[in-house]
């Protein structure tokens, strides 16, 4: 995709290069984002201006919406389809609308299972120890899933182990944000302060067994998996054969997401044809189709559903693996901004988490899996797990010694800047570092307020926040008198001295829930430079947006 964009960037093309070419752009989007769509709406600009025909109105989904994206999409089908067929009729001979009634007809699953005997494998792998036998299953694993992204992200960049589970939170005040360490137990990898460590999680091992009791799976066979038309065996690019045969259960284990996400429709259409309890059958196949999709969104993603409670409430199902594999989601990393500076603790990796629960319409309890089971792990277990773990870059770029900072991070966005102010206190050996404004928000002074002796310490004496060297700690309780205060509150109290630091050339980093907050934040700094610049909000705005191209002006934000 980014090859094509960049194809179609190029400044020789001509206007009317796609001049008699007819296309349609759907996107999927969410709403709670700043940049809601972006992509489809810029490549559908693109596409119109060299010169090629809409066959009808982009269309763009929405996450938000009540019945997710698909309640966009089904009437955009249903407008493409009489387009076409107004195009030309030959498209559809028997009209747009024309269904077909054998519900047997069903694609064949694209990937397949091969079942191996014991004594055909190698089993030198199964004698490994214990940290290297983790490794090699991981990425056996998922290098054969259909959901994996690309090979590299097979194999762990490393694997860590739990020796600090706190919690940042008062008993009992509502919420649970807990503060993770872990030390490296194989290769130590170098990060910086803004990455982000990507953590596959671990299920719960009595679901594991009911889904496969309930599809009816032998958790000691021996498998592998491929793509329909290609060969088992497959090599890495360092050679190594990550399709040797596994065992299902571990199969199941590292690369399904069988207990936490929700399937989609297709999933359920799918099941239809599998169905032989007929009254299953026919709720399966309205769930599918486009007049049952808000009474599947109220029974599957408002309920968020998992696959194994989807499977138990239709027993009548028996979906070949094959299928089971194609279409059960993917299970996938959890990414966390890292809250630790590696020079503050070298081989050590810190996590600010906020564990995920919740209660669904129907009152029934949720909870996110990889907080939950992070939040369950026993440092002082001897025997604890393993955790596959990779790491990447950030949005939120180092910031040099000498660049002043604002700094805007509410809740358990203030992760990736408790790492900011480690390394720039760390570095800042003879006082020369330039100063940090940070910008905290949550509910209550009691509660909630993460880190508060860290960031107190190092506002005091000199530190990276003290007002003395030009910076500041300004904290917003939401909920600790009767008007909200918020960060966004704070930042226009400090008006002037927010403004004196952009003047000297200050970066500003946002970090944090992505429904209001950025664009709060924005609304602010319009507000502030407009006032202290003496411009009208206009100007303000496009002042902001140079900081942004400049790269001074920094979000990391997420739903």
């Amino acid at each position: 995709m980014k090859s094509f964009w960049k194809y179609l960037l190029q400044r020789n093309i001509a206007k009317n290069w796609l001049e008699g070419v007819h296309y349609a752009v759907f996107g999927l989007g969410d709403s709670g984002y700043q940049k809601y769509n972006f992509v489809a709406k810029k490549l559908d600009r693109r596409i119109s201006d060299l010169g090629a025909t809409a066959v009808v109105e982009r269309g763009l989904g929405d996450d938000q919406h009540p019945s997710g994206y698909e309640g966009a999409l089904d009437p955009w089908m249903s407008s493409l389809w009489n387009m076409l067929y107004q195009i030309n009729p030959k498209f559809f001979p028997n009209g747009p609308d024309f269904v077909i009634s054998d519900t047997k007809l069903i694609n064949q699953p694209k990937f397949q299972i091969t079942y191996h005997e014991i004594d055909e494998v190698d089993l030198q792998s199964s004698s490994a120890p214990g940290l290297d036998h983790v490794l090699m299953q991981t990425g056996r694993a998922r290098s054969m899933s259909p959901g994996k992204v690309s090979h590299i992200k097979n194999i762990p960049d490393c694997f860590l182990k739990m020796i600090k589970n706190q919690p940042l939170c008062r008993a009992g005040c509502g919420k649970d944000v807990r503060h993770f360490e872990f030390e490296f137990v194989s290769s130590i990898i170098e990060y910086r302060v803004g990455d982000v460590l990507e953590v596959l999680p671990g299920q719960d091992p009595a679901a594991v067994d009911a889904f496969l009791q309930c599809c009816n799976l032998n958790p000691e066979s021996l498998i592998t998996v491929h793509p329909i038309g290609m060969e088992s065996r497959h090599c890495d690019a360092e050679g190594n054969d990550y399709k040797v045969p596994i065992k299902l259960k571990t199969f199941v284990e590292l690369t399904m997401d069988i207990a936490s996400a929700s399937p989609r429709r297709y999933f359920f259409e799918v099941m239809s044809y599998f169905a032989t309890a007929e009254h299953e059958k026919e709720r399966l196949q309205y769930f599918a189709s486009p007049e049952g999709r808000d009474d599947l969104y109220q029974y599957n993603q408002k309920e968020r559903r998992t696959v194994l409670e989807v499977l138990e409430d239709f027993p009548s199902v028996q979906m070949p693996f094959e299928w089971l594999v194609q279409l059960v989601p993917p299970l996938k990393t959890r990414a966390f901004s890292i809250s630790s500076s590696p020079s503050a603790h070298p081989n050590q990796v810190h996590l600010t988490v906020n564990v995920v629960s919740w209660t669904t319409p129907f009152k029934r309890k949720r909870a996110g899996l990889c907080s939950t089971w992070l939040a369950g792990l026993d440092p002082q277990d001897g025997m604890g797990a393993y955790i596959p773990a990779w790491f990447g870059k950030g949005s939120l770029p180092p910031p040099p010694l000498s660049i002043p900072l604002v700094l805007v991070g509410p809740g358990t966005g203030c992760a990736p800047f408790r790492g900011f102010v480690e390394e720039r206190a760390i570095q800042d050996v003879s006082g020369s570092a330039a100063p940090i404004m940070f910008f905290f928000g949550c509910r209550n002074q009691e509660n909630d307020f993460l880190y508060k002796d860290f960031w107190l310490s190092h506002a005091e004496n000199g530190g990276p926040l003290s007002v003395a060297r030009g910076g500041g700690l300004y904290v917003a309780f939401s909920r600790d008198q009767p008007q909200k205060v918020y960060v966004q509150h704070k930042m226009r109290e400090q008006s002037q001295r927010v403004w004196n630091l952009l003047v000297e050339g200050a970066s500003i980093y946002v970090s944090g829930s992505s429904t209001k907050m950025p664009s709060d934040v924005m609304s602010a700094l319009e507000e502030i430079i407009s006032k202290e610049a003496g411009v009208s909000r206009e100007t303000a705005v496009l002042q902001l947006r140079r900081l942004e191209k400049d790269g001074r002006y920094h979000v990391e934000a997420w739903s």
